[in-house]
This record gives structure tokens, C-alpha cells and sequence, in this order.
């Protein structure tokens, strides 16, 4: 651990206005991944936070929209360039309190400035139809914003643009409910928005629990919600929002195929299935982690993806050297634990990798050795439920319609991995699965000019290109006789 962690650390881990404070909530003690020792213990938001925060965008939001195109334009450019220099601090800061690994975090922050940069080119140039009309009267349509966006984001959600810029170029003012461990990091990085000019109040950040997310999506001024996290918990953020007639919009659990075909380049495809294990340590609802192989090669990849995670090296969060962390709490690692040890007990797979805790190498902390099975079943809980953790299964299939049907026998439609030589193939099972966003030959991350989203289960809503934008944006049609 740094020797001078205490030093940057906030108990200020609201964002309310231009102004940090300390919340009026629940106390949370908070623990650093790495070793389990407890950091410090920090105080929630309350209801009556959420109520300060949503006043003090009430009073932003016509300052923002009012702002020439060109001026919030300029200053989501400077956010982005803010957010590349400061880097190394949120890494530092995302890494400490969520355990994912200093060089992951890192990559994040820098994406999300790709994120703002894109929407940046937006604000400007976004534009809607003329409708056609007989001479003597004029149609034309217009883009306005919601007004206040709530957003709630998982405990793997630190640095993301993905939502807020879309939020922000339409022109919105946003309130914030990050997860606690990710309290401190979404605070410094909504500082980065006011230090580039953003007027007081367009970023809040209110950090809490259930009633604090139930008091955001109620409260009146709240015209629209995003959630982001478990189907369970969705499923109530959509009721509460119908309820009040609300729009929202849901990016929910995964189980991602990721389909190797026998032409695959198979290193490639051990590569793409190692990385759904070390990747945020398999905290990522896009992660690859049913592997379809086809019979003939499955001894192939199997071995491959092995060798290849054996490779990988398992480190302390902080160390730049380390490809893989602790999952980020005592309880996720005891929950992921509890899968590993049903599956195996009851043979829904067989275990050729891991399973277990890394407690000798990293005493207190919360490691887990990166766990393969195969031979699994894919109607077993194994593959059809959301581990959220290093653990992946390999599961074969004979024939292109096979692995199609497999593909899509899951309650979930978030992403899905394609690995085959024939483009003729790549179209075809393209054209065939039931998900919202799909890579083949290989895995390029979420790019901001493409819609990202899910289908069944994985929610609703789209973020990315215009489709973001649309997102958060409602038309509005003016016709006026000339």
C-alpha cells in the first residue's frame, strides 16, 4: 500500500454544487481491497442531500441550456483534456477504494475523454428535419433536453463517460448515485467539469443507498433515469419509474457467447476468453464468459486460454505491473466463492483452473485465483446466471446452428464475440443473435460512435453516436403558418 494513502483520501465524498461535502447519511466503513484493512469510515448521503442536489441543478439547468452551443462545446473539451492530466490521481484514487488495477482504471479515464471529446463534436452540429410542407407554412422539429437526468451507477462504474456525456451534450444537468466504493473517484472526476467552467450545479454526485436512489427517481424534478446495475434492482428502478410516469433507461446483467468457430484464430480467441477472467478481474457485465467452442478445436482453446491466464500476473491494485486485482468487497469475493464451490460440487463443469482463494499470496485481501470449467451445461446456473467474477466456461458445440441456439438460450442479450475466418459466417451468426452489441475477431471496447445497449433481460436504451444523443434528448414538432 502507499505509504502516503492517508494524504489522499476524502471524507468529503459529496458533490453538491460547486461545493464537497460530507454526507448527512449511514455511515460506511470502507476497506482497501489489496489487504481488507479498513481505510476510513465515511458518511453517506441522506434524503436531504439528494434534495440540496437536485435544487441546486433545478437552479443550473437554464444557466446550461441557455449557453451557446459553442461554450459548452469548449467546455467538455476542456473536461477531456482536464481528465487526461489528472489520470494518474483518479487511477490512484478508482484503484484504492474499488481494487480494479491502477493500469485499468487508467485506460478508463482515458476513454472516457475519448467519450467527451465525441459528444463535444455533437453539441454544435446535433440538428432535426424540416418536414415537408405545402407552400404557406412551415414544420420543423426540435431537440430539447429533459432537464435533470438521475443516473445510478455500479460499484465497476468509476470514470465512465458512456452516460454522463450524452447527458451533458443534450444539454441535461445530472445527479449522480455512485456506488459508496466509488464515492470518492466520481467526485474528483465531476470536479473536473466544474474546473473547466461548467456552471455550478450541472454535476452532483449524492453517494448512498437504496432510499437515496428511490428519493432521486421520485422526486418531480427528476424527468429522467438511468440505472445501471443488477435485473433485480432494475426491475424496481422501472416499476417506481412507471409508476410516476417516467421514462428510464436500463443497462442491466450479462452472460455474453463468445462463439470460436473451428477457421478462428484460435490465439486470438484464448486472448479474447483470458481477458474476460483478468479484466477487472470479471467485474464487467460485457465480459465473454460463455466460451462456445466448436469440438474440433475446444482441446485447442482450452489449452491456450490456460497458458494464457497463467501468464497473466496477479497483483496488489496499485501496482502498474499487475493485469489482474481483487474483486472489489469481502462479500462479492464470498458470493463468486459460492459459485465456484456449487458448480464444482455439483458437477455442472469440470474445474481445470483455480477455484480458489489467493489468501497465502495476499493475506486479508480479496484475490481470487482466475477459474476456468468446462465440459459445462449450458442450462447450469454456471452459465446461464452472472458471475461477476474470474470465472469462465467453455461449453462445445457440432455445428453453426448449434452454436446459435446456445448462443441465445440465455435470459440476457448484452454482447456477444464472434471468432471465425469465413465473412460469410461472421454476418450470418451476426444476423442471429438476440443482442445488443456484438465483436468479431476480437474485442475493441465500447466506442463512443456506436450504440451500446442490450436486449431481453441486459434492458433498454441506448447510449453512444445518435443514439445517445437521443437518449436524453425529446423532440419537439413546431408548425407555424407563413
Amino acid at each position: 500500500m502507499a505509504t502516503d494513502y492517508h494524504d489522499r483520501l476524502s471524507n468529503n465524498l459529496l458533490l453538491i454544487g460547486k461545493r464537497r461535502l460530507t454526507g448527512s447519511g449511514e455511515q460506511v466503513a470502507l476497506h482497501y481491497p489489496g489487504d481488507g484493512r479498513q481505510t476510513r469510515v465515511v458518511n453517506m448521503a441522506s434524503v436531504q442531500d439528494v434534495d440540496a442536489a437536485l435544487e441546486s441543478a433545478k437552479a443550473a439547468f437554464p444557466i446550461w441550456r441557455s449557453l451557446a452551443p459553442s461554450a459548452r462545446r469548449d467546455i467538455m473539451l476542456t473536461a477531456a483534456q482536464l481528465l487526461v492530466e489528472r489520470a494518474d490521481r483518479l487511477a490512484w484514487t478508482a484503484a484504492f477504494d474499488t481494487g480494479l488495477t491502477y493500469t485499468n482504471v487508467r485506460g478508463f479515464v482515458l476513454h472516457a475523454a475519448e467519450w467527451l471529446r465525441y459528444y463535444a463534436g455533437w453539441i454544435d452540429k446535433a440538428s432535426a428535419p424540416m418536414v415537408p410542407m405545402t407552400p404557406g407554412a412551415l414544420d420543423y422539429v426540435t431537440l430539447e433536453p429533459y432537464g435533470i437526468v438521475g443516473v445510478i451507477s455500479p460499484s465497476n462504474s468509476t470514470v465512465s463517460a458512456m452516460i454522463l456525456a450524452p447527458v451533458l451534450a443534450a444539454g441535461n444537468c445530472v445527479v449522480v448515485k455512485p456506488s459508496s466504493f466509488t464515492a470518492q473517484v466520481v467526485a474528483e472526476y465531476l470536479q473536473v467539469f466544474l474546473d473547466a467552467g461548467m456552471p455550478p450545479g450541472v454535476v452532483n454526485s449524492v453517494p448512498g443507498d437504496g432510499l437515496v436512489g428511490e428519493a432521486i427517481i421520485t422526486n418531480p424534478a427528476v424527468r429522467k433515469v438511468h440505472f445501471t446495475g443488477s435485473c433485480g434492482v432494475g426491475a424496481k428502478v422501472a416499476a417506481l419509474s412507471a409508476s410516476l410516469l417516467k421514462p428510464s433507461a436500463l443497462e442491466l446483467e450479462g452472460k455474453s457467447a463468445n462463439i470460436v468457430f473451428a477457421d478462428a484464430d484460435l490465439d486470438q480467441a484464448a486472448s479474447v476468453a483470458m481477458r474476460a477472467i483478468t479484466r477487472q478481474a470479471g467485474q464487467s457485465c460485457v465480459a465473454g464468459t460463455r466460451i462456445l467452442v466448436h469440438r474440433s478445436v475446444a482441446e485447442q482453446v482450452i489449452t491456450k486460454t490456460i497458458d494464457l491466464t497463467c501468464k497473466q500476473r496477479i497483483g496488489m491494485p496499485l501496482s502498474p505491473d499487475s493485469a489482474m486485482g481483487p474483486v472489489i468487497s469481502a462479500a462479492a469475493r464470498d458470493r463468486i466463492m459460492g459459485v465456484i464451490g456449487r458448480t464444482r460440487d455439483e458437477r455442472q463443469g469440470k474445474l481445470v483452473l483455480g477455484g480458489h482463494v489467493l489468501d497465502q499470496d495476499f493475506p486479508g485481501g480479496y484475490f481470487i485465483s482466475p477459474t476456468i470449467f468446462r465440459d459445462v451445461d449450458n442450462a447450469s446456473p454456471i452459465a446461464q446466471q452472472e458471475t461477476f467474477g474470474p470465472v469462465i466456461s467453455f461449453i462445445t458445440f457440432e455445428t453453426d446452428q448449434d452454436a446459435i441456439e446456445i448462443a441465445n438460450a440465455s435470459e440476457f442479450g448484452l454482447a456477444a464475440y464472434i471468432h471465425t475466418g469465413s465473412l460469410g459466417r461472421a454476418h450470418t451468426v451476426a444476423a442471429s443473435l438476440e443482442v445488443g452489441t456484438i465483436w468479431i475477431n476480437g474485442a475493441a471496447g465500447i466506442l463512443p460512435g456506436g450504440p451500446f445497449g442490450g436486449v431481453k433481460n441486459s434492458g433498454w436504451g441506448r447510449v453512444g453516436g445518435a443514439y445517445g444523443l437521443a437518449e436524453f434528448s425529446q423532440p419537439k414538432n413546431i408548425w407555424m403558418s407563413c
